[in-house]
């Protein structure tokens, strides 16, 4: 008789697996974050330093042009909010809520792309490359490298739809989305900062 239990024991013993694994890959993600903040954190303060060293050329009131920026912003906020959607249909267990706030969420990421990539396609055209000042070097670097991290996240939440149309809501593509949505509110987080102090600073 004492041997009946054994299964049972062995299957909880996997749940608490399962659940620590969670519980890591969560705790992982806090670490990436926190990598995130400092990196960013050290190109902003690149950025300040070089701003003003225009190498005689053209400084950012000349080359910005505020209302292609000002769209961007926008549809970067919104994504945000769509994000935020996401996870409350998600709360409320409606797999086809989450799948289509993450579906627009995608395509807001992706116009967003489009414009960033379009304002520098300009720039270089006009002359205005990552060589031309430092100004330029720290303005290329710091907007590029949230244009990476925006595209990351396109493709990250591109496989958790394709996960959740497979496997529906369980606790690991729940988990999934909300780490997803907490790194695409930071992203915008960080444009916030970029708008402000690269962008309306600039053409002050």
């Amino acid at each position: 008789m004492a041997h009946a239990h054994h299964p049972s024991f062995a299957h909880e013993g996997g749940h608490e697996g399962h659940h620590d694994l969670e519980e890591l890959r969560k705790f992982g993600f806090w670490i990436f974050l926190i990598t995130d903040c400092i990196l960013f954190a050290t190109l902003f303060a690149t950025y300040l330093v070089l701003r003003e060293h225009t190498a005689g050329g053209p400084g950012a009131k000349e080359i910005f042009e505020m209302p292609g920026v000002i769209v961007e912003t926008f549809i970067l906020l919104t994504s945000s909010f769509t994000s935020g959607l996401a996870v409350l249909a998600l709360n409320a267990g409606s797999r086809k809520g989450l799948l289509g706030w993450l579906i627009v969420t995608i395509l807001l990421g992706a116009c967003f792309i489009a414009m960033e990539v379009t304002e520098f396609l300009k720039l270089v055209s006009e002359g205005h490359t990552i060589h031309s000042s430092a100004f330029l070097s720290g303005f290329f670097t710091l907007v590029g490298t949230h244009g990476l991290h925006v595209s990351l996240g396109i493709c990250w939440i591109t496989a958790l739809i394709i996960q959740l149309t497979r496997h529906g809501i369980t606790p690991v593509t729940q988990r999934k989305v909300h780490i997803t949505s907490l790194y695409w509110h930071f992203l915008d987080a960080v444009w916030i900062f970029v708008f402000t102090f690269v962008y309306l600073m600039g053409v002050r």
